[in-house]
């Protein structure tokens, strides 16, 4: 998904899902928090709802489309 050349322009759909710290960490929500939860317990959809950090390989494809956030 690179640009070359032209204008940079933000991803919409990438800004709605992740967000860039101050120090320049990528964070995102955790998955599975949607439906089916009666057979979750208690502990597991609390800690569904903290967010967490995108891994090291999918950060610069994240950052790529995030052009004014970092």
């Amino acid at each position: 998904m690179t640009r070359k050349g032209g204008i940079a322009k933000t991803r919409k759909a990438v800004s709605k899902r992740f967000k860039v710290t101050g120090s320049g960490k990528v964070l995102r929500r955790k998955q599975g928090k949607r439906h089916l939860l009666q057979n979750k317990n208690r502990k597991r959809k609390r800690n569904l709802g903290k967010a967490t950090l995108v891994s090291d390989a999918d950060i610069a494809n994240v950052k790529e489309n995030l052009p004014f956030s970092h």
